[in-house]
């Protein structure tokens, strides 16, 4: 996994000041870093246009300007005159050079966003809309250095944004890169030295970004073992019994030893996955709320009380009872809608969809500093797991899994793990990653995705 950071200014300063490096240094690391990328993937004489603001975003990409002159076609356009100093001073030097300036912005080979980087702190003026607008008609190779100009310092698209093919951002892995609002607008990110190794220039933190080789299947290494090796999960099946069945076959696919859905009424089960109708004595995990609808609130109360590791989704989100299980290893799944559900009923906050989409960091980290055992996965484009001060950010997810029963098989797959003696904490994460890396995988149309082949991919992995 690698770092995040709400902020790198901070980490700017200590440079400076531990390490006797100044802003032209770190400056002239950034444009090298942006010149290196693109001698490494572009041939010489390719036309480059760099589009820059008046501040140090902007100073940037006129230094990268003087770097690639000569070797590249390089053209700069400035959306306003240079006002902070560094840019001044970027400016000074390439006009010395001889690097030519444009009016007019055009379809370049590579085109350059220095527009406005992680200082947008208000709304796009008119002439800034117009012109980003005109840069995504583009059909050339799109790069944004630090953040794509429009997505601002929350994270949050207020108008619009430039849509980058590649994110060149400074130093560090910033938090607001991973929202869902900006996800769109990134395409790739690499984070660009700016003159010491960023095992030197990051501090320590409690955000990350997880990576693909963070994920650990349960590969079974015991040779002398069982089926109750491997747990024993209860799936509590509701009015909508399709979906405790869903999450069942995944757990079972998933490595889970015996699973059991739990139901008063018969159910048409597969011969591997047996039914109960109540919990069962050598239980290791149980997984409830997937399409439970209506239900006896004593029962649902009993199961949210015990010490048995749990799951919990969907429709228990919209009752207070769900409180009930919050000093207990229990691993929370809503989507944005439930989580305002939840919200409200924890008396955290009462907003909307929108207002938790601009800022989910924010509300995940109120959630879990009021219950700080709780592990909360919040569903999404990035889906943040987070338990106590300590948040992990999943940016595997895509469109693929935008289909009814995509929860149910993650709830499935957090569950098995669960059962299998994960913590809740690994436990999510695990889950997550081979839920977002199964749909990654699949091969068909990415509209075509169905719960089955969710769970034939991840038993692939």
């Amino acid at each position: 996994m690698q770092k995040l950071f709400d902020e790198v200014n901070s980490l700017d300063k200590r440079c400076y000041e531990e390490f006797s490096l100044s802003e032209d240094i770190l400056m002239e690391h950034a444009a090298n870093g942006m010149c290196e990328y693109i001698q490494d993937n572009f041939e010489d004489k390719k036309s480059v246009l760099i589009v820059c603001g008046s501040g140090n975003n902007g100073a940037d990409g006129i230094a990268l300007a003087r770097l690639l002159y000569s070797k590249y076609n390089v053209s700069l356009y400035l959306a306003s005159k240079p006002k902070s100093d560094m840019a001044k001073l970027q400016y000074k030097r390439a006009k010395a050079l001889g690097v030519k300036e444009t009016n007019e912005v055009f379809e370049a080979d590579i085109i350059v966003d220095s527009l406005f980087g992680t200082g947008l702190n208000k709304e796009l003026k008119d002439d800034a809309i117009k012109l980003i607008d005109t840069l995504n008609e583009f059909e050339s190779f799109k790069i944004s250095c630090d953040i794509p100009s429009g997505v601002n310092n929350t994270g949050h698209v207020s108008t619009t944004a430039f849509y980058a093919d590649l994110t060149l951002t400074m130093g560090a892995l910033k938090t607001f890169l991973y929202t869902d609002n900006a996800k769109d607008y990134l395409g790739k990110v690499k984070v660009i030295n700016l003159g010491v190794q960023r095992d030197v220039y990051e501090v320590n933190t409690t955000k990350f970004l997880l990576q693909k080789k963070d994920i650990r299947l349960p590969h079974r290494k015991q040779k002398n073992s069982h089926k109750g090796t491997y747990g024993h999960l209860n799936v509590f099946a509701g009015c909508k019994k399709g979906a405790g069945i869903i999450a069942a076959k995944a757990a079972f696919g998933f490595g889970t030893g015996l699973v059991s859905v739990v139901c008063h009424e018969s159910l048409d089960l597969p011969y591997h996955i047996m039914q109960t109708h109540f919990l069962t004595k050598n239980c290791t995990a149980i997984a409830i709320g997937m399409g439970l609808g209506k239900y006896e609130t004593a029962e649902v109360r009993e199961i949210l009380r015990n010490d048995i590791p749990k799951i919990i989704d969907a429709d228990l989100f919209y009752d207070e009872i769900v409180i009930e299980s919050f000093e207990k290893d229990v691993v929370l799944t809503p989507h944005p809608k439930e989580f305002v559900s939840l919200l409200k009923i924890c008396n955290i906050a009462d907003i909307t969809i929108d207002e938790l989409q601009a800022d989910r960091f924010f509300y995940v980290e109120k959630f879990c500093k009021k219950y700080p055992k709780v592990v909360l996965l919040l569903k999404g484009a990035n889906v943040i797991i987070a338990q106590d001060e300590y948040i992990y950010v999943n940016r595997y997810g895509s469109a693929v899994l935008s289909k009814g029963g995509s929860g149910d098989v993650l709830a499935g797959l957090v569950a098995s793990l669960l059962a299998q003696n994960y913590t809740p904490l690994d436990a999510a994460i695990s889950a997550s990653l081979a839920h977002t890396l199964a749909a990654a995988n699949y091969k068909k149309n990415n509209y075509s995705l169905i719960p089955s082949d969710l769970v034939e991919e991840v038993r692939k992995l």
